[in-house]
């Protein structure tokens, strides 16, 4: 397909990331021109069309350069920190600053001020804070990664734990995500001031979750539903700050809150496909769960 764009509008961050990585591919192969923002320019992708912009939400002066010229801002967050929120502010200023004229901004499933899942809270300031400055916006609330439910059985028991209770999470593919960012909201029109909750094709227990692993990996797979104390004594060893301990006990909680038994029409109607289900998932990438076949 021949270019649309000779000189980039769109800026893609997190390109050498899972979702910014995938969103940046499918533009590639759709013919655009992009500036990609990544913090390392030898580990952006080689794609067609795309210029690659050094920057960090923590350095402004670089920012303000790499956003120079867009139009859009595809914004992923940042990575998780205890000031992640004051980064974000600092980007979307800057993105003012620069005269970006959009956002299209990943954020989370039920991003709310009293949200259980902290980190969502988090996602809810930074929506805030796109919604004040005067552009235009698009917010993707993703629920939880499907590409992670393998991992939650890390251990060497073959055991997911977390205090979930028998709550349902409509996890989605992060393929879908990609495909809902760049083919339609992107690429589309229609969707400025619009928020998208973006889930899987149902909503499952991590009961049935841990099932479905067994089926597929032959060997014996349970769920262990934690207490809040039981969650916290076993990430106490991690040696990880508390607020990070709390985000991490707090995505369970959320589930077992009711907060995350959401499924919506969002990428059926963006990508005109269904998303995929776990049991796709796993058939599409066996990768996944290969540490299950290895202990």
């Amino acid at each position: 397909m021949a270019t649309e764009h000779t000189q980039p509008v769109l800026a893609i961050s997190g390109a050498t990331g899972a979702v910014g990585g995938r969103v940046a591919s499918r533009l590639a192969g759709l013919g655009y021109a992009q500036r990609l923002i990544v913090r390392d320019a030898s580990r952006a992708p080689d794609l067609p069309a795309a210029e690659v912009a050094e920057g960090s939400y923590e350095d402004p002066e670089a920012m303000r350069a790499a956003l120079s010229g867009m139009h859009t801002f595809f914004m992923v967050s940042a990575v998780e920190t205890s000031d992640r929120v004051q980064r974000h502010i600092a980007a979307l200023d800057v993105a003012v600053e620069a005269g970006v004229e959009r956002i299209v901004y990943l954020s989370f499933l039920g991003a709310a001020p009293d949200a259980t899942f902290t980190f969502a809270r988090h996602h809810w300031q930074t929506e805030e804070h796109v919604r004040f400055s005067g552009l235009k916006y698009t917010f993707l609330r993703d629920s939880a990664y499907l590409d992670y439910v393998p991992a939650l059985a890390a251990g060497t028991d073959g055991i997911i734990r977390g205090p979930a209770g028998e709550g349902r999470v409509g996890a989605v593919a992060r393929d879908d995500v990609a495909e809902v960012v760049a083919i339609a909201v992107l690429l589309g029109d229609g969707h400025d001031r619009r928020t998208y909750d973006v889930t899987g094709p149902e909503a499952i227990t991590l009961q049935e979750a841990a099932e479905e692993l067994s089926r597929v990996s032959g060997r014996r797979v349970t769920y262990h539903p934690e207490t809040i104390e039981e969650a916290y004594d076993s990430r106490a060893s991690y040696g990880v700050p508390d607020w990070e301990v709390e985000g991490w006990v707090t995505t369970y909680t959320a589930i077992a809150a009711g907060e995350m038994d959401v499924v919506s029409a969002t990428v059926g109607e963006l990508t005109g496909h269904p998303p995929m289900g776990l049991a796709e998932f796993l058939r599409k990438y066996p990768e996944s769960y290969q540490h299950l076949l290895s202990t």
